[in-house]
C-alpha cells in the first residue's frame, strides 16, 4: 500500500476570528480610532463609512462588550500580527512527551545500565519516562522479582537525577508500569 505523505495537513494555528465591516451584526458600536483615540458610541453603518473614508477597516475586537468594541485599522496588517503572535506562542510552548523504556525480569546488569543511559537522555530533553516490564507465563507468579528490577532501575537513576515518581510501580494487564519525571 502506498503512503500519501502529501495528504497530511499541518494543524492550523489557533487564531481568533474577527468580524470585519459589513459582518458586524450590532446596531451600535463603541469605536476606537486608528491612533487609539475613543470616538464614542456610533451606529455601525456610520462607523463603517468613517473607516472607509480613512481607507481602513472596522474590526470588532471585543464582541462580548455592551456595545461591542470596534477599532478602525488595516485588517490585513492586524491579522498578520495576530498570526505572528500565535506562531511565537506555539514555538515557546514545549509539549512534554512520555518516552517508554522496556525492562525484563531476566535483564542483565549491563543492559540495565544501557536503559539508565537512555532514560538520562530522555530526561535531558525534558521528557517523562514510562518504565514498562511485561510479565510472561510463570513470571506473573513472581511479581516480587519484577518489582525488585524496577526498584533497582529507579535507584540507579536516582544516583544521577532527583526524580519525581508520577505513577508508582503498578501491576496492570500483565505488566509492571511506573512513570518518572525529573524534578
Amino acid at each position: 500500500m502506498r503512503i500519501h505523505r502529501h495528504r497530511f495537513r499541518k494543524p492550523k494555528l489557533d487564531i481568533q476570528q474577527y468580524r470585519v465591516n459589513a459582518r458586524i451584526k450590532a446596531e451600535q458600536v463603541r469605536v476606537i480610532g486608528a491612533q487609539g483615540e475613543a470616538l464614542g458610541i456610533i451606529p455601525t453603518v456610520e462607523a463603517i463609512k468613517l473607516a472607509e473614508a480613512k481607507e481602513m477597516d472596522l474590526v470588532e475586537v471585543s464582541p462580548k462588550a455592551e456595545p461591542p468594541v470596534c477599532k478602525i485599522l488595516d485588517y490585513g496588517q492586524f491579522k498578520y500580527q495576530k498570526e505572528k503572535e500565535a506562531k511565537k506562542r506555539k514555538a515557546q510552548s514545549k509539549e512534554i512527551e512520555t518516552k517508554g523504556i522496556r525492562l525484563s525480569v531476566r535483564i542483565g546488569t549491563h543492559d540495565l545500565g544501557v536503559r539508565v543511559e537512555q532514560a538520562k537522555k530522555f530526561f535531558e530533553k525534558g521528557d517523562k519516562v514510562q518504565v514498562d516490564l511485561p510479565l510472561r507465563g510463570r513470571e506473573k507468579a513472581h511479581k516480587d522479582v519484577a518489582e525488585a528490577v524496577m526498584v533497582q532501575f529507579l535507584e540507579m537513576l536516582k544516583a544521577h537525577y532527583p526524580l519525581r515518581i508520577e505513577q508508582p510501580i503498578k501491576f496492570q494487564n500483565g505488566r509492571m508500569i511506573m512513570v518518572l519525571a525529573r524534578s
